[in-house]
């Protein structure tokens, strides 16, 4: 192990990881969406009052992506819903989709929905009905998805088509983990996010004011925005309440490798950077949700200011 992968290990003491179990796909039927939706469970093969964490995938990606998190939460007490959205590949909107224009609000339906089914699909793993928690839950999401669980939080994006930034937030959610994630529009977004990605041109974060963590890449380079890698950090300067920001220093989009293991869109390939996000935002999780605090305030006293080699953590 190199030193900084044993840094990485030691910011939290760690927690025992339990074997998990996951189940895909979950039919649930979605006429008003075109497409069913499909879901993916995973969840410890012991425990009860398991808290849940429903994740948002990035643009173009699926319910098999981001297992280096989503196995990893599971493993360490969470119940957690993946559900491939109307962007993934695997379903192929034309160009002339009358959808594509309101996949960032189907999104945001695609996750009410898995709330209001938590039965259902609970219902599908083997084992698994009735050792959940529902009045524990969080939300997480990377790149497109850490909009999509914004807006679970209190996020406002003004609607394209009808120029009306509505409250599409969902009180049964109390905090979330907010990856990679853009920033605010206007002046801020290049000419090509402008037109391709209207859904960014007008954010307004002041309602976000549940807490969240921020996770962002000093090193984030996106062609969307003409700020550089500190539009990321956007959800945390820009919102109001109890927020923390884990600033990865040398990261770049896919944060070391988040969105899977081995994946050719991962172009900073680091796994004691992987490892230091997993261990954060359990703790983050844990510590938020009312489990246990005592990772977190661990996590803080070993990222706090430039000590650590590989991030930095500070909360408001």
């Amino acid at each position: 192990m190199t030193t900084s992968e044993t840094a990485a290990t030691s910011v939290t003491g760690g927690l025992a990881a339990t074997p998990i179990i996951s189940v895909k796909p979950i039919v649930l039927p979605a006429v008003e969406r075109g497409n069913d939706l499909h879901v993916r469970v995973s969840a410890p093969v012991t425990g009860r009052d398991l808290p849940i964490i429903l994740f948002a995938h990035g643009f173009g990606s699926n319910l098999d992506g981001y297992a280096p998190l989503t196995d990893y939460w599971a493993a360490h007490g969470f119940v957690v819903f993946q559900a491939t959205h109307l962007d993934s590949k695997r379903l192929k909107l034309t160009e002339q989709d009358p959808r594509k224009l309101q996949m960032w609000r189907f999104r945001v339906a695609d996750m009410k929905r898995i709330l209001d089914d938590l039965d259902v699909l609970e219902a599908a793993v083997p084992g698994l009905a009735g050792r959940s928690d529902h009045g524990s839950i969080a939300v997480a999401g990377h790149s497109f998805g850490g909009q999509t669980a914004a807006i679970l939080l209190g996020l406002r994006v003004t609607d394209p088509q009808t120029g009306v930034a509505e409250d599409l937030s969902d009180s049964r959610i109390t905090t979330g983990v907010l990856l990679a994630t853009a920033g605010k529009g206007g002046d801020d977004l290049t000419p090509f996010a402008a037109a391709n990605l209207p859904w960014l041109r007008d954010q307004d974060f002041s309602h976000i004011t549940s807490s969240a963590l921020v996770v962002a890449g000093d090193r984030d380079e996106l062609p969307l925005t003409t700020r550089g890698p500190e539009w990321t950090t956007d959800p945390f300067t820009l919102s109001p309440g109890d927020k923390s920001l884990l600033t990865l220093f040398g990261a770049q989009h896919f944060l070391g490798g988040v969105s899977g293991y081995d994946a050719a869109e991962t172009t900073d390939e680091n796994p004691a950077r992987v490892a230091l996000i997993q261990q954060v935002t359990l703790a983050y999780l844990r510590h938020a949700l009312g489990i246990d605090s005592s990772t977190w305030t661990a996590a803080q006293a070993a990222l706090a200011g430039t000590r650590h080699s590989i991030g930095r953590l500070e909360s408001k």
